[in-house]
């Protein structure tokens, strides 16, 4: 399965009714039926969970009235939960969109969370069937209420830093927050989407967002880790033909007729039916959600007191990840691999240069490919890079390898390699030559690790790259001096050597892009500029201005 259709969870949309796992009153409770082996069992052990919400969760929570609370337990969730009132300076007052700032993307966002993943307390009338297993929260659910609904502004607005309750606003907020997720792969985050209004004066706004939270959310920011996850309370309210929910190993995500609540209690709170429905729909979510998330281990934990937006500690930068090498680095048919970012596009702003660089469906060696489209200025440059969070240990393998194609010839290729050690980044390059036969097919290019050389502008100029162990990132890309570069490049399944789908390297003779297009370093260091994921070298005292541009 390819990392893009795990990012939208096998996302369906359906046009007619769908029959969701059966349930029925039991005394005051639910039954809730689940089909065992398609992804939706329990956790085996008991797992701890928070929920943070207003009076909506309270009511959903209850055992009298949406019965959630018991119904987890039953799945073997510990649940805790927050109200009004809760935690350090009262930030449980504070749940509408732009207030999981605060919660997640703030100054006070450590003392926050040390106090949320450490609440064991009830703050709703629910049955708890199972003991404390000890420990922290791992699972964090949390919602905004109705209020949330009225969002001002247009449907398609695009993410901004201005504004309160707005389409904008709210997606600039979830936005924010994926930073805080991203460095917290140990945790599962759900959002549950804020419940619809009575009135439609917003409500295609509502919808828009809701739909963009579920769909577009996490693709947009090429998120890595499956340890965030949406839940569409608001849909599931707006019809009886609205579900979210987990069935026959897919996900469930049919869109209502209406926009506005389908479920009223009497005011925009909703009812009872309505938020017994939302249970039933969202146990086997959450259980699939839980067995992605963990399907998706071993992510390591953030380190103790390394809370801060962004952080990374002395281990984290100093100690390198086993790669597991029986499979590939990138075969590029999702978002990148794990403990990346993905791949993004840098160029020089200061000249009027530009590269982009995306997957290109269908057009690859092999299913999908990574595209550059570049236009170089002279002296300027652009790169591709992928950058992980951790150092790689590749040195069981002797170098790397891919597929090729271009467009164009008489042009050179940047292939680099970075290291971060104890004295910054050091960038090592390989320079291939884009010759007529890659222009006419598809050609694999061997690289062993001793064709990369240092780069001219920083110290050991020159020097062989003996460092596999410790690869923070890699990159493919064009400079120039004196002369216009335009084109397009197709890279993939990209690899080691050795690796699966490509023969062991024949060390008797060179392959294309070995000896007979390796430019040796002058005594100068090198041919020309490479720069590394947006490193510039500014004069002869070696000075990096790191600039960066994401367009993927």
């Amino acid at each position: 399965m390819n990392r893009k259709t795990k990012m939208t969870s096998m996302l369906i949309i359906i046009s007619t009714f769908i029959c969701l796992a059966a349930f029925s009153p039991v005394g005051d409770h639910l039954e809730i039926s689940l089909q065992q082996d398609d992804g939706s069992d329990p956790p085996a052990q008991v797992v701890k969970l928070i929920f943070v919400h207003h009076s909506t969760g309270e009511n959903w929570l209850n055992d009298d009235f949406g019965d959630l609370g018991r119904a987890l337990g039953e799945n073997n969730y510990f649940v805790s939960d927050t109200n009004y009132g809760w935690g350090p300076n009262s930030i449980g007052d504070r749940t509408d969109i732009p207030d999981w700032l605060e919660w997640f993307s703030s100054g006070s966002t450590t003392e926050t969370m040390e106090a949320l993943y450490h609440e064991n307390g009830q703050h709703s009338s629910y049955t708890r069937s199972q003991p404390d297993p000890g420990g922290e929260n791992q699972i964090i659910l949390f919602k905004s209420c109705f209020p949330n609904s009225d969002l001002e502004g247009k449907p398609g607005d695009l993410p901004n830093e201005e504004g309160w309750l707005s389409v904008g606003h709210a997606k600039y907020v979830y936005n924010e927050i994926l930073k805080y997720f991203q460095n917290h792969p140990e945790k599962l985050f759900v959002v549950i989407t804020a419940p619809p209004l009575s009135h439609s004066d917003n409500a295609a706004n509502a919808r828009a967002f809701n739909q963009w939270l579920v769909q577009d959310w996490l693709l947009e920011n090429d998120y890595p880790y499956q340890n965030v996850a949406v839940f569409d309370f608001y849909n599931l309210l707006t019809g009886s033909d609205g579900h979210h929910s987990y069935e026959n190993g897919q996900e469930i995500h049919q869109v209502a007729s209406q926009n506005t609540l389908h479920y009223p209690s009497g005011d925009d709170h909703p009812s009872r039916k309505g938020s017994q429905k939302a249970t039933v729909e969202f146990i086997p979510l959450l259980n699939y959600f839980y067995n992605r998330w963990q399907s998706d281990a071993p992510f390591p934990p953030a380190a103790q007191g390394n809370d801060e937006i962004g952080g990374e500690t002395a281990s984290d930068q100093s100690t390198a990840l086993s790669a597991d090498l029986s499979g590939w680095i990138d075969q590029f048919e999702g978002d990148g691999p794990q403990g990346t970012s993905g791949w993004e596009a840098y160029w020089d702003e200061g000249t009027s240069s530009s590269l982009s660089c995306v997957n290109d469906t269908g057009q690859g060696f092999s299913g999908n490919s990574l595209r550059l489209d570049y236009q170089i200025s002279p002296y300027g440059w652009g790169t591709c890079g992928l950058s992980y969070d951790q150092a790689q240990d590749w040195q069981d393998r002797r170098g790397m390898v891919f597929y090729i194609h271009s467009g164009q010839t008489d042009q050179t290729l940047n292939v680099d390699l970075y290291v971060d050690g104890p004295q910054g980044k050091q960038s090592y390059l390989y320079e291939l030559e884009l010759t007529p036969e890659i222009t006419q097919d598809w050609m694999q290019i061997d690289i062993p690790w001793e064709r990369f050389r240092r780069v001219e502008w920083e110290a050991d100029a020159g020097s062989e790259f003996t460092k596999p162990d410790q690869i923070s990132g890699l990159a493919f890309g064009f400079s120039t001096e004196d002369v216009q570069l335009e084109g397009t490049v197709w890279i993939d399944d990209l690899g080691w050597i050795g690796g699966p789908g490509f023969p062991a390297e024949n060390e008797s003779e060179p392959t294309q892009g070995e000896s007979e297009n390796i430019q040796e370093p002058d005594q100068n260091g090198g041919r020309g500029p490479c720069f590394p994921l947006g490193a510039l070298p500014l004069g002869g005292a070696g000075l990096i201005l790191y600039r960066r541009k994401k367009t993927t």
